[in-house]
C-alpha cells in the first residue's frame, strides 16, 4: 500500500519503520525535520506538511501527542485526499474527540479509523502491539495490512470512537496495575521484607499480571528508563476523567490514580516510565 504516516516519536518512528519493512510505500512528515532521517534512511519518502503526506496515498497514519494535534493534522489531510483515502489516527485521544474528528472527516468523504495502542515502545519496536480500532467495517479492513505490520493482537471494537473507549479501558488497568505493584514493593520494602522474594510468591498466585511480572522486575532494578512516560499517563488519566465526568460514571480508583500521575508530573518524574510511581511512593513514605 502507499502510506502516509505522521508523526515520529518514540512510537511512531519504529511503526512507520515497521511498514517500510513490510512493503509498504511509506512517506513520513514531523514536526522536527530531524525524526525524519532514520525513516528516509530507510526507504521512506520526506513530505513538506500533513497535505503532502496525503497526496497520492491509499492510507494516513498519525501518531501524535493529543487530540489538538490530530484535529490540525487531519484538517491537512482533507485538503489534499483523494477519493478512497482511510484516514487512521493511533494516538491516544478522548473517545468524544475521536468521534468529532470522525464525523469531520466523513464530511469531506474520508472515513476514519480511530486505532489506539497498547504495548509501549518495546511492542512499537517489535512490531506486537495491541491495536483497538473503531470505524466502520470497510475502513478497519482497508487499514488491516498495515495493522498487521506493528500489531498482534488487532480488534474491531466498534463504530468510531469505540477504539479510544478501549484503550482508555486499558490505562485505567494498567495504570492501577502499575500503582498497586509499587504499592505493593513499598510495603514489603518498609517491612524490611525482600521485594524480589515478595514477587516471587505473588507470581504464583491470583495477584499474576504481565505487570507484576515485567514492570514488577523494572521496579526493583530500579530500571525507569521511559518505555511510556509518566506524562503520558496523566494524559491518559486525565481523558479517563474527563470522560466519565461527562458521562456522570464514578470511578474512584481511577480517580485516586490519575491523582497519583498528576503528582508524578508536579514532582519532576514526567519524563521518566510510569514505574517511577514507586520513587513517589518512597519519597512520600521516607524512604529515599
Amino acid at each position: 500500500m502507499k502510506i502516509g504516516f505522521i508523526g515520529l516519536g518514540i512510537m511512531g518512528r519504529p511503526m512507520a519503520l515497521n511498514l517500510i519493512k513490510g512493503g509498504h510505500e511509506v512517506t513520513v512528515w514531523a514536526r522536527r525535520a530531524e525524526s525524519m532521517q532514520p525513516l528516509l534512511a530507510a526507504g521512506a519518502r520526506a513530505a513538506v506538511s500533513p497535505a503532502d503526506a496525503a497526496k497520492g496515498n491509499e492510507l494516513v497514519i498519525s501518531m501524535v501527542a493529543d487530540a489538538p494535534d490530530v484535529a490540525e493534522v487531519m484538517r491537512g489531510v482533507a485538503s489534499a485526499a483523494e477519493p478512497g483515502l482511510v484516514a487512521v489516527d493511533m494516538s491516544t485521544i478522548a473517545p468524544g474527540a475521536a468521534r468529532k474528528i470522525g464525523e469531520e472527516l466523513a464530511a469531506a468523504g474520508i472515513d476514519f479509523v480511530d486505532a489506539p495502542v497498547s504495548g509501549g515502545e518495546v511492542g512499537a519496536i517489535a512490531g506486537t502491539l495491541s491495536i483497538m480500532a473503531g470505524g466502520s467495517e470497510a475502513a478497519f479492513a482497508k487499514a488491516q495490512p498495515a495493522f498487521a505490520c506493528m500489531g498482534k493482537n488487532i480488534i474491531h471494537v466498534g463504530q468510531s470512537g469505540a477504539g479510544q473507549v478501549a484503550k482508555a479501558a486499558n490505562q485505567i488497568m494498567t495504570g492501577m496495575g502499575v500503582l498497586a505493584v509499587a504499592e505493593a514493593l513499598a510495603f514489603a520494602s518498609k517491612n524490611g521484607v525482600d521485594g524480589g522474594k515478595v514477587r516471587e510468591a505473588l507470581l504464583g498466585g491470583f495477584a499474576y499480571s504481565r505487570i507484576l511480572e515485567n514492570h514488577g522486575q523494572r521496579m526493583l532494578d530500579r530500571n525507569f528508563k521511559p518505555g511510556f512516560k509518566s506524562w503520558m499517563h496523566e494524559k491518559d488519566l486525565n481523558i479517563v476523567m474527563q470522560t466519565a465526568h461527562e458521562l456522570g460514571l464514578c470511578l474512584p480508583g481511577s480517580a485516586a490514580t490519575a491523582q497519583m500521575f498528576n503528582a508524578m508530573v508536579g514532582s519532576g518524574y514526567g519524563e521518566e516510565d510510569s514505574i517511577a510511581v514507586l520513587k513517589l511512593l518512597e519519597k512520600l513514605s521516607g524512604q529515599e
